[in-house]
């Protein structure tokens, strides 16, 4: 039996590791997954601290675990998504490796590979709430440098602060004293991470296969916005599985079971174990949705239909873009 995959986890912004202490609980105890939690520089109360501390903060545990001949499932959340792409960048398998598995997985590969023989790779990637990195991208690119209400630029301190009640942002799918207990928990995070480093942004999710757990109440990042980055994500190349929990912005915390769930049958899939035929009875037991259309279920066409179409529309053209932008250069 082939040796489980070492799964290292990414916190978003303002968060400590302990945050996905419910699941990696479980994931040890119950599946015996051995998880690595990664503290980003950026939120250790120094705004100085840059996109690029916080991907080698996460690369040095990838690191750490490839070279011991274990592979890596990295698991991240919100801005850490964008974190945990970049880190993958030259340590998943080779093209040839990929062409074998899926034609999707091998168009998304892209040169450069981790050259330790004896090492493993990168061979998944979990997105909860989160994003699809684009390479050359800060975090903030996307927005046009506008941050959203919940949060503000506080140049004096060089930090994001936060103006939105964290317990409502956050959790408040939790009882009160949790979310509370939570919401005192939240640390500082600088405005460098969050506005610069776009030169070592990486579309890691073009190079391995990655899930999607989607978040439909969130307060944070839209679940609108969220079908609307896996539509785009697919129509770039990307291999993408789906999923959604009627949770907040934080389903780690609020229905940590569920989250085990998806994540034990993304590891099984990208360790090549069929999981398809117990999926559909499990998941509705469980709360989980497969987001998709239904033919005869015309709501399915506007709740998930529409949005991922716009995806793919903004994923053509970001393609379109990146073809013109070579032709010219060429030219």
């Amino acid at each position: 039996m082939p040796e489980q995959p070492t799964l290292v986890f990414v916190p978003g912004s303002w968060h400590k590791p302990s945050c996905y202490c419910k699941i990696t609980k479980l994931l040890e105890k119950q599946h015996k997954l051995k998880c690595v939690s990664i503290t980003l520089p950026s939120t250790t109360g120094n705004p100085a601290a840059t996109f690029k501390d916080d991907i080698e903060a996460t690369r040095a545990a990838i690191t750490a675990e490839i070279d011991s001949g274990k592979d890596v499932v990295v698991i991240a959340h919100s801005y850490g998504g964008m974190v945990g792409n970049s880190a993958i960048k030259n340590y998943t398998r080779s093209r040839d490796v990929a062409a074998n598995s899926s034609p999707a997985e091998a168009e998304g590969q892209q040169a450069g590979q981790y050259q330790n023989p004896r090492s493993g790779h990168v061979i998944g990637l979990i997105l909860i709430a989160s994003g699809f990195t684009l390479t050359g991208m800060a975090f903030m690119d996307p927005f046009f440098g506008h941050p959203p209400p919940s949060w503000r630029v506080n140049k004096e301190t060089g930090y994001a602060d936060l103006v939105a009640r964290p317990q409502d942002l956050f959790y408040h799918d939790l009882p009160k004293d949790e979310a509370d207990y939570w919401a005192s928990q939240l640390t500082t995070q600088s405005l460098k991470a969050l506005f610069e480093g776009g030169e070592f942004a990486y579309a890691g999710w073009l190079d391995v296969p990655s899930w999607y757990i989607g978040t439909v109440e969130d307060q944070g990042l839209p679940v609108l916005a969220q079908r609307m980055t896996v539509g785009m994500a697919r129509e770039m190349g990307g291999l993408v599985e789906h999923r959604e929990l009627q949770t907040s912005h934080s389903p780690f915390l609020s229905k940590p079971e569920e989250t085990t769930s998806i994540i034990v049958d993304a590891v099984e899939a990208f360790t090549g174990k069929k999981v398809e035929k117990r999926l559909a009875a499990n998941y509705q037991r469980k709360g989980i949705a497969v987001p998709g259309t239904r033919l005869l279920k015309p709501v399915t066409w506007f709740k998930f239909g529409l949005p991922m179409l716009f995806g793919r529309v903004m994923g053509r053209g970001f393609l379109t873009f990146r073809w013109i932008r070579s032709w010219w250069v060429a030219t």
